[in-house]
């Protein structure tokens, strides 16, 4: 009852403040099981989703929305909840993987719609990079669900990384025909096969939003830009001080000359 109102409150005024545009909307089915295999662009992805369907979508969130203390976290916890976010603890890889797979497979036997974002975290840049395995193909395997790639577009200019408000631009969402992947039936545990799974949609979704594709995955592509800022930051530090350095012995000298004279 609490999702049906928030979808028709936030829903109805995201969808009337920034009148997002959707393609493929016959693509999803009217009951019964299926995954929604997005890109993750901005945190607002998980909603401007679901605005547009008329099915409740599941999705995972991490456990630090549903735990923070004081009157703010619990506000937070009952918003996420009420929205249909799952809490996953994402401390241990492993032990993150399998409590996603757990909480899909919940979802997915209900006879709902499960959404997962294959990249694990959002585009650091804008690109799509490399979906993990762990998650979305044996969630797709173990249920025989169809899997419906979705390519969400310029919601990164809605609300970019960092920023609080957004801005007023109008975003797209772009949803592919379902993937059937019953020929794979009971080959989870082999990884090849995973991955064969987890490239194929990934794929579609480059196809569905014009991305430039990054074999790498973000989470990588995240360390190396934090790793890049640390370098220029310690280079300019550096050179600040060389020129510091360089100005104060040009003063000793000036001094020295004058002295001499």
């Amino acid at each position: 009852m609490f999702y049906g109102a928030m979808k028709v409150s936030i829903g109805g005024s995201l969808k009337l403040a920034f009148r997002p545009w959707v393609e493929g909307l016959e693509n999803i089915p009217a009951e019964g099981p299926a995954i929604l295999a997005s890109n993750h662009l901005s945190f607002s992805d998980s909603f401007f989703l679901p605005a547009v369907l008329d099915r409740k979508v599941t999705f995972i969130a991490k456990q630090e929305y549903f735990t923070s203390p004081g009157v703010k976290g619990k506000l937070t916890a009952a918003f996420f909840k009420g929205v249909g976010q799952l809490p996953v603890d994402r401390s241990g890889a492993r032990g993150a993987g399998e409590a996603a797979v757990k909480s899909g497979l919940d979802v997915l036997a209900r006879g709902e719609l499960f959404g997962i974002y294959p990249e694990g975290t959002r585009s650091p840049d804008g690109r799509l990079y490399r979906g993990k395995p762990g998650g979305l193909a044996r969630v797709a395997l173990l249920s025989g669900a169809p899997v419906i790639p979705v390519a969400m577009i310029d919601t990164e200019k809605v609300q970019p990384p960092g920023k609080v408000l957004p801005k007023m631009v109008r975003p797209g969402i772009r949803i592919g025909e379902p993937l059937d992947f019953s020929r794979y039936h009971g080959m989870d545990g082999d990884r090849f096969i995973l991955r064969s799974v987890t490239d194929e949609v990934m794929y579609k979704i480059m196809e569905l939003s014009g991305q430039e594709y990054v074999d790498i995955y973000a989470t990588a592509a995240k360390r190396q830009i934090a790793d890049e800022a640390k370098r220029k930051a310690e280079e300019e530090k550096a050179a600040k001080a060389a020129g510091l350095e360089k100005a104060d012995m040009g003063d000793k000298a000036d001094k020295a000359d004058q002295g001499g004279r």
